[in-house]
């Protein structure tokens, strides 16, 4: 009875990712004295985002192949215009602004055009790391360290499986140029998200689990990105629990465990700490993350943003930041990126409704 309705809600949710309800602002749920309201409309497919030198939000358009500027002119929290400034992209997806540079992960390879403000034409697409693995889990996430190093997420190209390519299941480090590529992490399945944590300089990275254990295994996870370390999978998952497929206790027992657990299958992606001074105090530090939703539960779960609080530099409890946007099994947005904006306001983009949604406090 529970594959016959995990079937059933596959079947709904790859429906109503092509005719999707409408949001409500009024429908979600958000803490106290915050608000929601539309950022953008009407974009196609957008993932994740980054704050320009000159202080515009960018996005990436997957299923346009674009990249989009939403300069937001009277600073009404509103975007004024929406500027392609580039396209003819294979699925962008991860984006991130480096010294004078623009750099885009598409899912064959990392892309940089020269920057020199959102008015101005972008430089000529220059190809920084070409023949990256396609297939699978496809899209590239990129960010820049403290360390002026480019980390790139590749997941994997399977649920549970040996890869043959190495590269498959890591974060890999490179110069900013694309040379020195190296393997820096391993055994992630798929670590769509990536975030510096500012008060260490530390990597921090969601991580989906895998399918097929049931409603409630494995854990989503938070890990902290250490060098060459492993991370478990496909061996093992969580803190160093053996799979049942490929699982190998020995193995596990040398691995790194994450730094906490999530419910499963709520399929975690892009993340980000709030460095803004808008919101309360007490908000300040913590970690918000997207919960793209479940695909293969009997009871849909996600599609909501959490608060992950933190405190001596260590995650302790999480909780319901906006929610609203999944009734039972009816779900009007699918959260993707978070970005703290220029006046402290959160972002969230919605690659199912072609959304940018705006979160800002006031008392």
């Amino acid at each position: 009875m529970e594959t016959i309705t995990t079937i059933i809600s596959i079947i709904f949710l790859f429906i109503s990712s092509y005719f999707p309800s409408c949001a409500d602002a009024n429908d979600i749920k958000l803490p106290d004295n915050f608000k929601i309201n539309l950022f953008a409309e009407k974009l196609k497919g957008p993932r994740f985002m980054a704050l320009s030198p000159d202080n515009v939000v960018f996005v990436t358009e997957i299923r346009s192949g674009q990249v989009i500027a939403l300069p937001d002119l009277d600073n009404n929290g509103f975007s004024d215009k929406y500027l392609i400034k580039a396209k003819y992209l294979r699925n962008p997806h991860g984006i991130a602004f480096y010294k004078d540079w623009l750099y885009v992960g598409e899912s064959n390879q990392i892309v940089r055009y020269k920057y020199s403000g959102y008015k101005n034409d972008l430089g000529k697409k220059e190809i920084v790391i070409p023949n990256l693995p396609r297939g699978g889990h496809s899209t590239k996430t990129i960010l820049f360290g403290e360390d002026s190093k480019l980390y790139l997420s590749i997941g994997s190209s399977c649920n549970v499986c040996i890869e043959k390519d190495k590269r498959r299941a890591t974060i890999m480090q490179f110069n900013p140029d694309g040379s020195g590529g190296r393997i820096y992490a391993q055994g992630l399945k798929n670590s769509v998200g990536l975030a510096l944590y500012p008060n260490t300089n530390q990597i921090w990275a969601s991580n989906n689990g895998r399918d097929w254990l049931g409603d409630n295994l494995p854990p989503e996870e938070i890990n902290i990105i250490k060098e060459g370390r492993h991370y478990g999978w496909p061996f093992c998952y969580g803190d160093k629990i053996p799979d049942p497929k490929m699982g190998n206790a020995s193995f596990c027992k040398n691995t790194e465990p994450p730094v906490f657990e999530m419910q499963a299958h709520s399929a975690p992606l892009g993340l980000t700490f709030y460095t803004g001074s808008q919101f309360p105090k007490e908000f300040h530090g913590d970690l918000f993350v997207a919960f793209h939703g479940s695909w293969n539960r009997s009871v849909p779960t996600g599609y909501k943003v959490v608060r992950i609080k933190i405190k001596d530099n260590k995650p302790i409890s999480i909780e319901d930041f906006a929610s609203g946007w999944l009734k039972g099994t009816t779900r009007t947005a699918r959260p993707v990126g978070v970005l703290v904006n220029k006046d402290g306001s959160l972002l969230i983009s919605d690659d199912s409704g072609g959304k940018i949604f705006r979160i800002s406090y006031s008392k």
